[in-house]
């Protein structure tokens, strides 16, 4: 049966705070601070463990091996030898962001019929830069059937793609034909747009999208400026909705008339400025929340718990809640060890419109499967890492020993590997 599945990024043990991602101000907030990798990845579990519960459909991908030794090696460099900046960026957990991880069409929208995945290059940021080839191997083991699935190697640099964070698709119901949303950026103040235009029209191409149903917006430079590196920290799809604040696009009523002209049955959710300003927005994490539709038909917002401590973003739920909106539910998470990297619970997921049978299932969660990684998770992942540790072979071998672990134990011993 097709539907939509959220793929999880399960946290990875070299979880830290090395402010690595400029423009991303939780990142700079709580650079230097001491990280708590294992709680970090028992939260994320937690979110996967409710979503299953509320009857959505769950899978996950596994941390990347860390640090990336064949990544150094290519600067001519080992992780003994390298700076510290280097050892930072070779020891980064950014790859838990599954939302950067590709690009996702369903097979609905596609010419040929199946759905694809374009793995995101990622470019922009140097931690970052050497995700895309773990991340297309676990791509390709995942979605391996060539009837159903097609997976694409990143779009080449310098065009920088980093994924469904700049992506929403529309749609009367997720297997029904969808509107494909691709929001870009231009400029950004001291900050880099990191969607470049060229890339996303890129992947529509490869992805074979009707150009009739497909969508070029630009996030605005203010939105940028102030923090949003990525358009799902302003604005999120779900179905029929889109939720989004006011100051999100750079020519909102454009983008509106033609969402309206292409989709009829679209309802707009706008936060007025007034109400919530941009600063609580990116702070909270309000539309970096995953929109969701529950087996009742009805959608609901899975929040970070800081969405509930921010008092204009809190007066303005509740306001929606009390009306006739269309998000009915509210869920609040503690992910507050993702959130002090700048990344919410819809950074966390990757969504694919599929039917799961034709996933290779070792990637699907199951509450028993849960049960395996929490247990897993507890005895390896380092409960705490200090800014003086990156430094440490003794924890480089143990994140390596870890990875390893969570690999033998889900039967995916094809990725325990350098993958350079």
């Amino acid at each position: 049966m097709i539907t939509e599945i959220n793929f999880d990024g399960i946290v990875g043990p070299s979880h830290n705070y090395a402010g690595l991602s400029l423009g991303n101000l939780a990142s700079a907030r709580n650079f230097g601070k001491v990280s708590r990798p294992r709680d970090a990845a028992l939260q994320g579990l937690a979110k996967m463990r409710a979503n299953l519960e509320r009857g959505l459909a769950q899978g996950f991908f596994l941390p990347q091996r860390r640090p990336d030794e064949g990544w150094l090696q290519q600067l001519g460099s080992t992780m003994a030898q390298a700076s510290a900046g280097l050892q930072a960026n070779a020891l980064s957990a950014s790859s838990m962001w599954a939302a950067n991880a590709a690009t996702v069409s369903p097979a609905c929208d596609a010419a040929d019929g199946r759905c694809h995945l374009t793995v995101a290059n990622l470019v922009t940021m140097p931690h970052r830069s050497h995700e895309w080839r773990e991340t297309l191997a676990q791509l390709q083991l995942a979605f391996a059937d060539p009837a159903h699935f097609a997976v694409h190697a990143p779009v080449p640099a310098p065009f920088g793609d980093e994924g469904a964070a700049n992506h929403m698709r529309l749609c009367a119901a997720h297997g029904a034909p969808g509107v494909e949303v691709f929001v870009y950026g231009e400029s950004g103040g001291p900050f880099p747009a990191r969607q470049h235009r060229e890339a996303s029209e890129a992947v529509a191409r490869i992805h074979g999208l009707d150009p009739a149903r497909t969508i070029f917006a630009r996030q605005s430079d203010e939105a940028i400026a102030a923090g949003a590196f990525h358009n799902d920290v302003v604005a999120v799809a779900n179905e029929r909705v889109l939720f989004a604040h006011e100051q999100a696009f750079a020519e909102r009523d454009a983008l509106y008339a033609d969402l309206r002209a292409k989709l009829p049955e679209v309802e707009i959710v706008e936060v007025p400025a007034s109400a919530v300003s941009l600063e609580d927005a990116i702070a909270s994490y309000l539309f970096n929340a995953q929109l969701v539709t529950l087996p009742s038909g009805e959608m609901a917002l899975v929040l970070p718990s800081e969405a509930q401590e921010t008092a204009s973003v809190w007066a303005w739920l509740q306001t929606h809640m009390a009306g006739n909106g269309p998000i009915r539910h509210l869920f609040v998470h503690d992910l507050r060890e993702s959130m002090a990297n700048g990344g919410g619970p819809a950074c966390l997921r990757l969504r694919v419109v599929a039917d799961p049978a034709t996933i290779d299932q070792r990637f699907i969660a199951t509450p028993e499967k849960l049960d395996r990684i929490e247990a897993l998770i507890r005895q390896h992942w380092p409960e705490q890492i200090a800014a003086e540790d990156l430094a440490s072979p003794a924890l480089w071998r143990d994140l390596v020993a870890a990875r390893s672990a969570l690999c033998m134990e889900l039967d995916l011993r094809e990725l325990d590997r350098d993958f350079f």
